[in-house]
């Protein structure tokens, strides 16, 4: 057959993986969801990332040992298949397809509303569609390509976050666009206290929290095709915590000192609002772009995941043989063209509802999507390591850290966010999608894949 006679080739070099581990998790999350969250929690969100970055860091560190001692394009869904079962590999890879299908519909709702930003009176699926074709060319043409659109999108966002900490810094400091008035950080207290809302907003806003991490573990995929996978890996997890401290914390915590935590509204982005105010409207436009730009990142990664997760299920024959095919280019051509065709469902969900309403919704089932998935992870390399041997464990290239307590801390801790989504009712209702897709998987695998396994 002719798919056979094309494979994925390793075209995303050390530059592409270092500057995608950096962008990965700098999306719509944090841009526009963290908007939401800051309502929830007020200034001691910043607890809250700091609590999910942690983890968040533990669950790389798992995917680390695990991407090193076998660098496949499949990544978690294939560890799972070889360490837990059968099963769990069908079960991780298809919810990982899901999880990026849904997150793409969340990405290009985004895309819809930040073009409003310049055309107030545009239809939101026009853009949203335009956004779900361009990325698709892209995935198509090969795996460099994607990788050089991931480095420029990287690049842009982690350029502007940092002239913004900076810029922000100088009014804080100095008074910058502020008559010389140092304005210092007494918003983050001035507003009913730095914990408006006790720890239990803290804790409350941990599920929006968490969807601003979804897209770290995407490392793992990329290692299939990565020229240096036991280098590159390694030192793109461990950027994470800076990421975390600069970007999250760092960044968040300088729009809540100059712009009050109390005037943040879910439907704009904090950091276009923070732009607004110090009387900037130039750079609040620049930063529209970038946030857009995030949007858009998010979503080329969603393709080349989805594409690269039904190949990898294909070969398992987890999934259709159909999407095996392999272009010239070295692109999952069919896998690619399948997966965009069901992101036009996020298309028409813009076309029949409001985006913001749409962005809440979709993110929430996002978010319980990965969770499963870093439950997985952590669970695989638990089985992954007690399958090994003294001298095994010795020669291992980036060892999970403080195992085994760290691995079983943040396996309580996602199954206490999951809880935590029952309790809110905007995230409840992917405690409803997702078992409902779990039923349907678990159907489509005892029904048919099984029988199909065994011959």
């Amino acid at each position: 057959m002719t798919q056979k006679k094309h494979k994925l080739n390793r075209g995303l070099e050390s530059r592409h993986i270092t500057l995608m581990s950096l962008g990965a998790a700098l999306g719509v999350g944090l841009f526009l969801g963290s908007a939401g969250a800051i309502k929830i929690a007020g200034p001691s969100i910043l607890i809250t990332y700091a609590l999910g970055g942690m983890v968040i860091f533990f669950i790389m560190r798992a995917l680390g040992e695990l991407a090193t001692d076998h660098p496949v394009a499949g990544s978690f869904s294939r560890y799972a298949h070889e360490h837990i079962g059968q099963l769990a590999g069908f079960l991780t890879g298809w919810n990982y397809w899901f999880l990026w299908i849904v997150t793409c519909m969340a990405e290009i709702t985004a895309v819809g509303m930040y073009m409003q930003y310049w055309f107030p009176d545009s239809p939101k699926w026009l853009w949203a569609l335009g956004a779900l074709l361009i990325m698709t060319l892209v995935n198509l043409i090969a795996a460099k390509a994607f990788g050089e659109f991931e480095f420029w999108f990287a690049l842009i966002k982690v350029t502007a976050i940092v002239l913004m900490i900076v810029l922000g810094l100088a009014v804080i400091l100095f008074g910058f666009r502020n008559g010389g008035q140092p304005l210092g950080i007494s918003n983050l207290w001035t507003h009913g206290g730095f914990m408006p809302n006790g720890f239990s907003g803290v804790i409350a806003a941990l599920p929006i929290v968490m969807f601003a991490y979804l897209g770290v573990e995407m490392i793992g995929v990329t290692a299939g095709e990565a020229k240096n996978p036991k280098k590159v890996i390694p030192r793109a997890i461990n950027t994470v915590i800076i990421r975390i401290l600069v970007f999250y914390i760092g960044a968040l915590g300088i729009i809540m000192a100059i712009y009050p935590w109390n005037q943040i509204s879910p439907d704009n982005s904090p950091f276009v609002l923070m732009f607004d105010n110090v009387g900037i409207r130039a750079a609040a436009g620049i930063i529209n772009f970038v946030v857009l730009t995030a949007a858009l990142s998010s979503c080329n990664s969603g393709i080349f995941s989805t594409g690269r997760m039904l190949l990898t299920l294909s070969e398992q024959k987890q999934a259709p043989v159909f999407f095996k095919k392999i272009s010239k280019s070295g692109v999952p051509f069919n896998a690619i063209i399948f997966s965009s065709i069901i992101l036009l469902v996020g298309v028409a969900l813009n076309y029949f509802f409001e985006g913001s309403s749409v962005f809440t919704y979709i993110t929430s089932v996002s978010t319980f999507g990965a969770v499963f998935t870093w439950i997985i992870i952590l669970i695989t390399q638990l089985k992954f390591r007690k399958k090994l041997q003294s001298g095994e464990k010795e020669k291992l290239t980036f060892p999970m850290l403080w195992y085994p307590a760290s691995s079983y801390i943040s396996i309580a801790f996602l199954l206490f966010v999951v809880v935590l989504m029952a309790f809110n009712s905007s995230t409840r209702i992917a405690l409803i999608v997702g078992p409902i897709w779990f039923i349907l998987l678990l159907a489509a695998y005892f029904g048919y894949y099984k029988k199909r396994l065994s011959n």
